[in-house]
């Protein structure tokens, strides 16, 4: 756990959530005075946006950061204020890095009941933001999002997540018995969450990103997620659990992933290697490529919620696959690289591609190294595979 949690922990018997949960109102105004003034995040601010004067001038480069910072969040006093300054920066990265972002099924959903949102996963932070960002438009109140103790090494990171609304998933407990008790106080608080403060969640549907491009769901989630209630009720249905979490499968489609040559690494070398060692700040630099880089068309679909009239996480599990493959969209970017491994020639042949969206894959193919050019293409290939029923593994 990072000193910053360690900080604003407070009495467990009446916040049993507090090292886990998003920060809350009446701790913004502390921790964003925090922020203003922490070195690694100022370090970071300024290599970025004032690379020439860090490296002359490093405290100058500190206080005009700082400075920004305060001008920044001058008048953020609660958690919606802040979500309120980042949607300003999300039109402006949809307007600048998307050609569309297409919403479909939300208007099916009460908008005022709580739901479990559990999705595919291909970019770290822009899958949960494209659902924030759904909701916004649609005036409906944004989720509180599962992130990964893995992602938050710097406490100036666990912060803003925090801020914006990011719960803590256990990744990193040792041993059985901790990780038993972790993923128990997890499962708990998203149960409460939805049953009990009538505030919806996001989640992925497995651990990291799929970097092949193969969305799948792991049943050990599910398993967490029912957790609490059959340990606090034994007799409890299975089927019932998952019913009062109000289990929405969603489905995110990229025509293009600003993070693919990276995941293409990750695959050559897992083949090659049988390893793939991640640099320190790699997950964070993935962040910034996924927000700022070049995304095409981008659809999110919110699924129908998954009811009581399931027996087994497997079920559920299946159930979730189902609506995540038939939600998603494929693009000309899908069938060019199936085209280009000379698969499913049959499967690409129903598909009309314009001169142009040739051009445009064809110009990013060719800036893929050589040798992981078929790991690029694989990305892409798969989720056409994958509705298809295609799928050999």
């Amino acid at each position: 756990m990072t000193d910053t949690t360690d900080a604003l922990r407070s009495d467990t018997s009446q916040d049993p959530w507090a090292d886990v949960r998003p920060y809350m109102d009446h701790e913004a105004a502390e921790v964003l005075a925090r922020l203003s003034r922490d070195p690694e995040l100022l370090n970071a601010l300024t290599r970025f946006r004032l690379p020439r004067l860090a490296r002359i001038a490093p405290p100058l480069a500190r206080a005009l950061a700082s400075y920004a910072v305060r001008r920044e969040i001058k008048g953020v006093a609660t958690i919606h204020d802040f979500q309120m300054r980042i949607a300003s920066y999300m039109d402006r990265m949809i307007r600048t890095t998307t050609d569309a972002f297409k919403v479909e099924g939300l208007d099916k959903l009460d908008p005022h009941s709580a739901y479990l949102f559990i999705g595919n996963h291909r970019d770290i932070s822009l899958d949960p933001a494209f659902v924030n960002y759904a909701l916004y438009q649609a005036k409906r109140d944004t989720v509180r999002i599962a992130i990964g103790d893995n992602l938050l090494k710097k406490p100036y990171v666990t912060d803003l997540m925090r801020l914006n609304k990011s719960f803590i998933v256990p990744r990193s407990a040792r041993g059985k018995r901790a990780m038993l008790a972790a993923y128990q106080q997890l499962s708990a608080y998203i149960r409460h969450s939805i049953t009990e403060d009538n505030h919806s969640i996001w989640m992925a549907q497995r651990e990291g990103r799929a970097k092949n491009g193969i969305d799948r769901t792991d049943p050990a989630i599910i398993k967490m997620l029912t957790m609490a209630r059959r340990t606090a009720e034994r007799d409890v249905a299975f089927g019932t659990t998952i019913e009062e979490l109000k289990l929405v499968p969603v489905s995110i489609s990229y025509e293009f992933d600003p993070c693919d040559v990276q995941k293409a690494q990750e695959l050559h070398d897992m083949e090659t290697k049988g390893n793939y060692a991640k640099s320190e700040f790699e997950d964070i630099q993935s962040i910034v490529t996924g927000i700022t880089g070049d995304k095409g068309r981008v659809q999110l679909r919110f699924g129908t919620p998954i009811g009581a009239d399931m027996a087994t996480p497997d079920e559920v599990a299946a159930e979730i696959d189902r609506q995540v493959i038939g939600g998603y969209r494929l693009y000309p970017s899908h069938y060019l690289a199936l085209e280009k491994l000379g698969e499913a020639p049959e499967l690409v042949a129903r598909k009309e591609i314009s001169r142009a969206d040739r051009e445009r894959f064809e110009q990013r193919l060719a800036a893929v190294p050589a040798h992981l050019q078929s790991w690029w293409l694989v990305q892409y290939a798969n989720p056409v595979k994958h509705k298809a029923g295609r799928l050999t593994s």
